[in-house]
């Protein structure tokens, strides 16, 4: 322990299903290490929640290793707390002081219900992959050899920082119009800088879009705090590609 243990205030948002009211319910918590991350913070506060014989925090987590994009909070007004870079999971306690308040809620969108607690559906962003974010050719058996296809190292560069996007939807949370362009952009970016992804490219980019605002999720006005608050760094450079990509695929060729 570096610092010694911490005595923090949590007020957590708790909300029993979809359609209840919720409200911010205020927890006491001490002997909180710095070096425990936040996930490991709300286990030891549910443990105390549970002795008390109440119901705990419902809350998503899955690998804990920043990869699934499952652990989705909004601490203290950031998406994924106040560290840039990293998913609630890799969020250690070390980033906060003793004595803290820490306020603690779930993703709010109208395309992000709450499930329960700090929970929400997401599955939008399913569907929203469903309906363009695949490619046609061959991925499996007996595939071309990976270096028949030359691609310039920075279309591949793009395309792989692109693919890096975890589907958390801190994008979404953070947006003051719950935009999900960065999201979005970001699939349609991995495979239209690629050419296996050539072959949907028109057809991927009008459904993936056309998805997007029937679920619900708003448009984006450039202000770039998607960008700053994304756990892996997605530039809304894609956002403007995947501009270009609609504006091509809408226009159609005269006669």
């Amino acid at each position: 322990m570096s610092n010694g243990n911490m005595n923090l205030t949590l007020k957590v948002w708790r909300q029993s299903n979809s359609t209840a009211a919720g409200k911010m319910e205020t927890y006491q918590l001490g002997g909180v290490s710095p070096d425990m991350s936040f996930l490991e913070m709300i286990d030891m506060l549910n443990e105390q929640i549970i002795r008390k014989g109440e119901d705990a925090i419902a809350f998503d987590h899955d690998c804990r290793e920043g990869i699934c994009g499952m652990c989705s909070m909004f601490i203290n007004g950031e998406a994924h707390g106040p560290n840039r870079g990293v998913t609630t999971c890799q969020l250690h306690m070390r980033s906060f002081k003793d004595g803290d308040t820490i306020y603690i809620e779930p993703w709010r969108a109208e395309g992000f219900p709450v499930v329960k607690d700090l929970m929400v559906d997401r599955a939008a962003f399913d569907r929203i992959i469903q309906s363009g974010g695949f490619v046609s050719v061959n991925t499996s058996g007996r595939t071309m050899d990976a270096n028949a296809i030359p691609i310039p190292k920075d279309d591949a560069d793009k395309a792989f920082d692109a693919a890096t996007c975890i589907g958390c939807g801190a994008c979404v949370a953070t947006c003051p119009n719950s935009s999900a362009m960065l999201f979005v952009s970001a699939k349609v970016s991995q495979f239209a800088l690629l050419p296996q992804g050539h072959p949907e490219r028109k057809e991927r980019v009008l459904n993936m879009v056309k998805q997007m605002d029937e679920e619900g999720f708003g448009n984006c006005s450039n202000i770039g705090a998607c960008e700053v608050q994304c756990p892996k760094n997605i530039s809304i450079e894609n956002i403007a590609r995947m501009n270009r990509e609609y504006f091509s695929a809408s226009v159609k060729p005269e006669n």
